[in-house]
């Protein structure tokens, strides 16, 4: 027991006045290159959103309550999927439409968008709303 406090107080600390001016101030440019600056949020390109919406028209066709459908951009690298969340409904001129949520992924950037599209005459999904979604 002696021994260990013996080693203890060998272990030795010193306390130093810090000088004031051994303290640098950082700017922009004293960033490393293992120390990065946030992205800042990119949002969805047109691009983008074409990519997502085929997705939904994709997965809305589908017609089953439990599906997803992943959607990629290879031009921007953004990428997501699409996911009903609702039961269909009829909207004022007859048409079957149904609600989705839709992830947004861009590097750094993840967000959702929110949309809903309805069935055409001819049977094909067309999305008429994908903002983002506000919770």
């Amino acid at each position: 027991m002696a021994m260990i406090l013996v080693g203890l107080g060998a272990g030795g600390c010193s306390l130093s006045r810090p000088d004031i001016n051994a303290y640098a101030k950082t700017d922009d440019h004293d960033l490393t290159g293992s120390i990065s600056r946030p992205a800042k949020d990119t949002p969805p390109t047109e691009s983008d959103l074409a990519f997502a919406r085929n997705a939904a028209s994709d997965v809305l066709s589908m017609g089953d309550k439990d599906a997803s459908q992943h959607w990629e951009n290879p031009e921007t690298g953004a990428r997501g999927s699409v996911t009903p969340i609702a039961q269909s409904y009829a909207a004022e001129d007859g048409r079957k439409c149904r609600d989705f949520l839709a992830s947004y992924v861009n590097g750094n950037t993840e967000s959702w968008l929110e949309g809903a599209g309805c069935q055409s005459s001819h049977g094909r999904w067309e999305i008429h709303t994908l903002k983002p979604w506000r919770s």
